[in-house]
């Protein structure tokens, strides 16, 4: 109730006045500030103490409010071990109340520098000055409707679940990042994998991925791609998309050529994921 309570007047407050909280929250006063203390020390908020003392989230407390909005849905009953830790996002296996397996994935805006996080996320408006928690909720909603689009047309994608705030509930993701691999046992038919599901991507869902790389490939035990993280994905009639697709392309194709002797030449894999004809 009261992060809740922070959480709505954070659109207009950084720092949430106490009064605010407990008018929003309709406790008095009194409980308010017991329960700030309590939260305060939980480290799931932020006291400012300066012309006046209020409260802002952390994405501890932003955390809370999406884990108990999806427990409360009935989609999540337990955490189990980190699946992986990056610049700008942190990803979880847990268990649904049937007991199925799934991957939570939390954006993590904020641990790049704002240039950077900018340049890559284009629904950031120039000028315009948002929280990180909310730069991650947009970044979350952002990637749940590319997985959305690409999933159903067929891209080899984790199966988007539910969405709440900044965080993500998608199918399964067991497997290694194609960057962790030393060898790999038939690379050029995994290469060609990858631009076949570029293509797929770019030709039936209009979508170019805007980041590809090495570590957004995760080879699977059966030896098939699941290709993650879309929060920076743009539509294939943006101005940007061409040369993005292209930077792409040239990324996996050049990886592949370094570590494991695949030579394919980029320019025609270019033309390939673009539909024009079919793979060397």
């Amino acid at each position: 109730m009261v992060l809740a309570a922070i959480e709505a007047n954070m659109k207009t407050f950084e720092y949430v006045p106490v009064e605010g909280i407990a008018h929003f929250s309709s406790l008095s006063s009194g409980e308010t500030v017991y329960r700030l203390g309590r939260l305060n020390q939980f480290g799931l908020v932020v006291r400012q103490a300066g012309t006046y003392v209020g409260y802002s989230l952390n994405y501890a407390g932003y955390d809370a409010l999406a884990i108990n909005a999806l427990v409360k849905d009935g989609l999540l009953e337990a955490f189990g071990k980190p699946l992986g830790v990056g610049k700008e996002a942190d990803v979880y296996d847990a268990l649904t109340p049937s007991g199925d397996r799934v991957a939570v994935k939390f954006q993590r805006l904020g641990r790049t520098s704002f240039r950077q996080t900018r340049r890559k996320r284009g629904y950031l408006a120039e000028g315009k000055k948002v929280s990180w928690l909310y730069q991650s909720s947009l970044a979350a909603e952002k990637e749940f409707e590319a997985l959305e689009r690409v999933h159903k047309v067929g891209v080899s994608v984790p199966e988007p679940i539910r969405r709440n705030r900044h965080m993500i509930v998608m199918g399964m993701i067991g497997g290694v990042k194609l960057a962790d691999y030393a060898s790999l046992g038939g690379p050029k038919r995994i290469l060609k994998e990858i631009l076949r599901n570029v293509r797929i991507a770019y030709a039936k869902a209009g979508i170019v991925h805007g980041d590809l790389s090495e570590y957004n490939v995760i080879l699977e035990s059966t030896g098939h791609v699941l290709i993650i993280d879309w929060p920076q994905y743009v539509e294939k009639t943006h101005p940007s998309a061409e040369g993005l697709l292209a930077r792409d392309v040239k990324t996996i194709v050049g990886y592949f050529a370094r570590k494991f002797r695949v030579m394919v030449d980029s320019r025609k894999a270019l033309t390939y994921v673009r539909g024009v004809r079919s793979a060397a």
